[in-house]
C-alpha cells in the first residue's frame, strides 16, 4: 500500500508542474509563429518554473524561511534579468510575461502546502487572463469614461458604504433593512450592467436574437419597444422581431428565477417550475419563428439602452424597490393575499425585478412562500401582457400578434405546471402544495 504522505507529495508536485505546463501552453501558442530559437519562456520554461516552485516549497521545512526567501529571490532576479533582455531584443515593453512567470513560481510553491483547489483555480484564471488578452483589450476600447466612472462610483459606494449601513429594519413598519436594500439594488444593477456590456461588446454583427438576449439583461421592455420601432422602420421583419422579443421574455423570466434563488429561495419550489416551463416555451416559440424567417437578419438591439450603472438610475431603482417593499409589507399586513396580488399586478406593469426582490424580502420577514409565489407570478404575467401591448403600439399588429401567441403558449404551459407539477414538487423542498389559480409568467 503506497505511503499516503508520499502520494500526497507526488500529487502536489504534479499540480505545480501542471500549472506551469498550462501557462506554458498559452505562452507557447501565442508565440507559435516565431522562428526556432526565438521562442523564449514558452511551454518548457514555464513547466520548469512551476516544478521549481513546487520543489522550493517542498524544501521549505529543511531550508527554513530564510533559505526559501533566498531561493525565491535568486529565481526572481534571474528571471527578471532574462525577461528584460528578451524585451530589449523584441522591443516589447509589456511586463505581463514577467509577472506570469513569477506567479507560476508562487503557485507552484503554494500547491505544496496550501489548498490544491485554490492553486488549480488560480492557475486556470491566470491562463484565461493571458489567453483573452485581445478580447479584454477590445472590450476596454469600447467602454466609455461615463460607464467606467459609474461602475467605479457604485463599487466604491458598495465597498465603503455597505459595511457601514445598519443591518436591521429602520422604518416603522419593519420592512426596510438598509444593508439588504442596497445589496439587492447592486445585485440587479450588476446583472443589468453585465448585459449592457455584452450588448456594447457584441456589436451589430451578432444578429437580433443575440442582441435581444443580452439586452434583456438590461431591460426586456426596452428591447421589446426597440424591436417594434425597427419593424416600423423596415429594419427587420415582424417574425424576426417577435422571435427576439420571445427570447427577451425568456431571459427576463429566467432572471426572475435567479433573483428568487438568491433572495427568496423558499419561493423557488412554488414558482420555479411554472416559470421554467414558460421560459422553455418562449425559447421554443422563438426558435420556431426564427426558423420560419431564417433568411432575415437584423441589428444588435443595443440602440436606446441606457447605462444601468448610472448613479441616478441606481438610486431611482433603490427608491422604487424600497417603496415596493414597504407597500408590500403594509398591504400584506392589512389585507393579506387578497391585497398583495392586486398590488403585485400594478407594480409588475413597470418592473418584475422589484416585485421579485420584495417578495423575497417579505418571505424572510415571515410571509408564506406560497403567497409570495402568487405575487411573483401575477407580476410576471402582467409584465408579459404589458410588453405585448407595447409591441402592438410600437411595431404593429403582426409583431404583437406573434408575440402574444408565444406568450399565450407560455402561459398555458406555466398554468399546466402550476396545477399539476407544483403540488408534487413543492413538498419535496419543504414548500406548500399550493392549488391556487394559475398565474403564469
Amino acid at each position: 500500500m503506497p505511503d499516503p504522505i508520499l502520494l500526497d507529495t507526488a500529487q502536489r508536485l504534479a499540480l505545480a508542474l501542471a500549472i506551469g505546463f498550462l501557462i506554458g501552453v498559452e505562452r507557447g501558442w501565442r508565440h507559435r509563429d516565431a522562428p526556432d530559437g526565438t521562442r523564449a519562456a514558452g511551454l518548457r520554461t514555464h513547466a520548469v518554473i512551476g516544478l521549481l516552485g513546487g520543489l522550493s516549497g517542498l524544501m521549505l521545512p529543511h531550508i527554513g524561511a530564510i533559505g526559501f526567501a533566498a531561493l525565491t529571490a535568486a529565481f526572481a532576479a534571474a528571471f527578471i534579468i532574462f525577461k528584460v533582455r528578451e524585451s530589449e531584443a523584441d522591443n516589447d515593453i509589456s511586463v505581463t510575461g514577467t509577472i506570469a512567470g513569477l506567479v507560476v513560481f508562487a503557485l507552484g510553491a503554494y500547491a505544496m502546502w496550501g489548498d490544491e483547489r485554490i492553486a488549480a483555480a488560480a492557475g486556470v484564471t491566470l491562463a484565461a487572463l493571458l489567453a483573452f488578452k485581445d478580447a479584454l483589450h477590445s472590450w476596454l476600447d469600447k467602454v466609455t469614461w461615463k460607464e467606467l466612472r459609474s461602475a467605479l462610483l457604485i463599487l466604491a459606494a458598495t465597498a465603503i458604504a455597505l459595511p457601514l449601513l445598519p443591518d436591521r429594519a429602520v422604518d416603522p413598519w419593519g420592512a426596510i433593512n438598509p444593508r439588504e436594500l442596497w445589496f439587492l439594488t447592486i445585485l440587479v444593477a450588476g446583472a443589468s450592467f453585465a448585459g449592457y456590456v455584452a450588448v456594447r461588446v457584441l456589436g451589430s454583427d451578432v444578429g437580433v436574437l443575440a442582441g435581444a438576449a443580452a439586452g434583456s439583461l438590461v431591460s426586456s421592455t426596452v428591447v421589446t419597444a426597440d424591436l417594434g420601432r425597427r419593424v416600423r422602420r423596415g429594419e427587420t421583419h415582424a417574425t424576426v422581431a417577435a422571435a427576439a422579443a420571445a427570447v427577451a421574455a425568456a431571459i427576463s423570466l429566467g432572471r426572475v428565477m435567479v433573483l428568487l434563488a438568491l433572495t427568496g429561495v423558499a419561493v423557488v419550489p412554488e414558482a420555479g417550475p411554472a416559470l421554467a416551463a414558460a421560459v422553455l416555451v418562449f425559447l421554443g416559440a422563438a426558435f420556431a419563428m426564427r426558423w420560419l424567417d431564417r433568411d432575415e437578419t437584423a441589428g444588435d438591439g443595443a440602440e436606446g439602452l441606457r447605462n444601468p450603472l448610472d448613479v441616478v438610475e441606481v438610486m431611482r431603482f433603490a427608491a422604487f424597490l424600497g417603496a415596493v417593499i414597504i407597500i408590500g409589507r403594509l398591504v400584506a399586513d392589512q389585507w393579506g393575499q387578497a391585497g398583495l396580488l392586486p398590488f403585485a399586478a400594478t407594480a409588475g406593469i413597470g418592473d418584475v425585478d422589484a416585485v421579485t426582490l420584495a417578495a423575497g424580502s417579505l418571505v424572510r420577514g415571515g410571509l408564506e412562500a406560497a403567497i409570495a409565489a402568487h405575487a411573483v407570478m401575477v407580476a410576471a404575467l402582467v409584465n408579459t401582457i404589458a410588453k405585448g401591448v407595447i409591441a402592438g403600439v410600437t411595431g404593429g399588429w403582426r409583431y404583437a400578434g406573434l408575440y402574444f401567441a408565444a406568450a399565450a403558449a407560455a402561459a398555458l404551459a406555466a398554468a399546466a405546471v402550476w396545477f399539476f407539477a407544483t403540488p408534487l414538487i413543492a413538498p419535496m423542498f419543504g414548500g406548500e402544495a399550493s392549488l391556487a389559480p394559475p398565474l403564469p409568467g
